[in-house]
């Protein structure tokens, strides 16, 4: 294994294809980064550099190309792995983009990531894909404590690493979940840090782990998303159907709530705010997808097939 290659073993995953369906095809993976969360241009770097070339991550130049360090080059081509806006393929050499690569950044909807609701679909995107953001997956869809310190977090990823007979190192996991924390916190300057390794990930925007007076421990922010668009919600939530529903048209607000990859657990939504947004998607698809109380138990019911990437697009023409 080459050096800032992702330590990755065969396993089942929770794996997305290029429209979010869910794929069988399993690992997990625990480095590749760099230490670096993702920054303010190279997800849009990345793609355009791949629509030049989809080997520019293995040319000699990519260090001009791109115009970063080497671990940089290297931790570019992980994110954009990561949050799925590029593709390996088996049939072609090289990365190619994905049509969350196109939607984005291709098509013109928000190359730049000035939309709130761009960066609550990454996020997605980044933790229903194990295989490069195993960390990412495990603590947004398992872990089941409101709040963490980094050693508990390592303990609980260690632990599933050792369940699963996966090959991954404390190190690593440490240094994995210093990361994790650094794409959701903002980057606190100390004396031996330089400027450069202060910048914030995007995804900080979407204030979804907040650091608490202690200094120490992090807590999720558990409730109402005032910056996530119902259109982000439908498609998780669409995708949350085909995985977990398979051929039902049910799914029990519950499992909606706290199954993984669902939007309860993806967004960290209490109840009454994900009720607030499945009003919002009877309206916007004029009761294709419902709630129905049967025996006490509240149910999402679809109707009829919703075209989720459709009403992405309809949400990003809108903010043209």
């Amino acid at each position: 294994m080459r050096r800032g290659e992702a330590q990755t073993v065969s396993q089942h995953r929770i794996m997305t294809d290029s429209l979010g369906r869910p794929s069988a095809e399993g690992r997990y993976g625990f480095s590749g980064h760099q230490t670096f969360p993702f920054r303010y241009g190279w997800l849009k770097k990345a793609v355009d550099a791949v629509y030049d070339d989809g080997n520019v991550f293995r040319r000699d130049d990519a260090l001009v190309t791109l115009g970063v360090g080497k671990n940089m080059v290297e931790s570019i081509r992980h994110w954009g792995l990561a949050t799925q806006i590029l593709r390996e393929s088996d049939q072609i050499q090289g990365l190619y983009i994905s049509e969350w690569g196109k939607l984005l950044f291709l098509d013109g909807c928000d190359p730049y990531l000035e939309d709130p609701g761009s960066l609550w679909l990454l996020h997605w995107l980044l933790v229903s894909n194990p295989a490069k953001a195993a960390t990412w997956c495990l603590v947004f869809n398992h872990y089941p404590y409101p709040d963490f310190r980094k050693e508990t977090l390592a303990n609980f990823v260690l632990g599933f690493v050792e369940r699963s007979r996966l090959r991954a190192n404390p190190g690593t996991i440490r240094r994995d979940i210093d990361c994790f924390v650094r794409t959701y916190t903002p980057s606190r300057l100390s004396e031996r840090q330089v400027l450069e390794d202060t910048f914030n990930c995007p995804l900080v925007e979407l204030g979804l782990l907040q650091l608490q007076p202690d200094g120490i421990t992090y807590q999720f922010a558990i409730g109402p998303k005032p910056t996530l668009p119902v259109e982000i919600v439908a498609v998780v939530l669409l995708s949350f159907f085909d995985q977990i529903g398979g051929t039902r048209r049910t799914l029990s607000v519950h499992e909606c709530l706290y199954q993984p990859l669902s939007p309860g657990q993806v967004f960290k939504l209490d109840e009454a705010s994900l009720m607030d947004y499945v009003e919002e998607l009877e309206s916007l698809t004029a009761g294709d997808l419902t709630v129905d109380e049967t025996a006490g138990l509240q149910q999402l019911y679809v109707r009829r097939p919703i075209d989720g990437k459709g009403l992405l697009e309809q949400y990003f023409r809108a903010r043209a």
